[in-house]
């Protein structure tokens, strides 16, 4: 668990398809420097948010670590686009004296949306982004967060439908401190909607359906017994 509030930002120093190493695992891993601030208290197997993405610590040094990633989760974000030198968010993961100065950050990426426009606003920025899979637009409201490369941001807007889109501004200082602020047209951004707003889909969704495993569901029960007790009352 994170909270979106970006620690220090990392920086690419390999990226193997095919690490045969212990800590590779035969798969592709991705070695990241200029982060010693953030090493002092990491120990192997730890969980790190890397641009949004939970992943594990599988090898570490004072100033660099490594982790592997999985075919999923390249498929799932942007980080198969990395290479040296390419600059990453970086948050550890929460302890029980963590500032939520954010939201609460699954590290779980749901989809890569694509900068389509970015416009100074004064010295703020606002960025309009184009979700890769439009139906996690629905997660996405006026005011509420969004997850864009791990930082915690506010949306400023939404358009639904199949080429919808959502905006976020950024103030001067939070250009300076995340990855996005580098970033321009054309560019992709892993996002992670919020997770509440799934729980409640799923939740309104069960009543609406009326039953689950058999049983008549909540709601069906009490329009039930309001008709019922509508009827007795005639």
């Amino acid at each position: 668990m994170f909270t979106g509030i970006v620690e220090t930002i990392g920086t690419v120093s390999a990226l193997e398809t095919h690490d045969e190493t212990s800590s590779g695992g035969g798969g592709t891993s991705l070695t990241i420097s200029d982060c010693g601030p953030i090493l002092s208290d990491a120990h192997l197997g730890d969980s790190i948010s890397i641009n949004g993405t939970c992943l594990t610590i599988t090898a570490l040094t004072p100033t660099t670590f490594k982790v592997g990633i999985s075919p999923e989760t390249l498929r799932r974000t942007n980080l198969s686009s990395l290479r040296p030198s390419s600059p990453l968010n970086l948050e550890r993961a929460v302890s029980a004296s963590t500032r939520m100065g954010g939201h609460f950050v699954q590290g779980h990426v749901d989809t890569v949306a694509t900068v389509v426009a970015r416009t100074p606003d004064g010295n703020a920025v606002t960025y309009r982004l184009r979700p890769r899979d439009a139906g996690v637009l629905r997660y996405v409201v006026e005011k509420g967060y969004v997850t864009l490369d791990g930082a915690s941001l506010t949306v400023t807007a939404v358009a639904d439908g199949a080429a919808g889109w959502f905006e976020v501004m950024l103030i001067a200082y939070t250009q300076e401190r995340v990855v996005m602020g580098g970033k321009g047209v054309g560019a992709e951004v892993n996002v992670e909607v919020d997770m509440v707003g799934k729980y409640v889909e799923k939740s309104v969704r069960g009543y609406f359906e009326g039953r689950e495993g058999g049983e008549m569901g909540v709601l069906e029960r009490m329009v039930g017994r309001m008709v019922e007790e509508r009827l007795r009352g005639r």
